[in-house]
């Protein structure tokens, strides 16, 4: 079902506002899933199947769901080739590229918080 948003383009926006357009993309886009999408797609065009596996782990109905949603929102292209059979590559637009610095900055982070994470969990729930 899609929602039909009204109001401002700063109503629109505002992440505190639980009928914002903006908390539904960053709903979309903040799972892990879409996340290592885009990672694995980075600077390249990928076919679904080398898609699914740069992102190990993930099934055939999640890959299919979290293309389509990244496209939806403008965030992948996909091209579909008329041959048989048919031939469908991924990309990031523009707009998906943008994201990608937002995620790799994401990746940085954690690489450089690992241990220190790694050790507040055990911290955590040693007692």
């Amino acid at each position: 079902m899609t929602k039909q948003f009204s109001g401002t383009q700063a109503e629109q926006a505002d992440l505190r506002r639980a009928d914002s357009l903006a908390r539904e993309i960053f709903s979309d886009v903040a799972n892990k899933w879409a996340l290592l999408i885009i990672e694995a797609l980075g600077d390249r065009t990928l076919r679904f199947s080398e898609v699914r596996s740069a992102v190990e782990g993930i099934s055939h109905k999640m890959l299919t769901q979290n293309l389509r949603m990244l496209e939806r929102n403008g965030l992948v292209e996909r091209t579909v080739y008329p041959t048989v059979p048919p031939k469908v590559e991924y990309t990031l637009t523009e707009p998906g590229q943008g994201l990608r610095k937002t995620v790799d900055v994401m990746c940085e982070w954690t690489h450089r918080n690992l241990g220190h994470i790694e050790a507040a969990r055990s911290g955590f729930d040693a007692g």
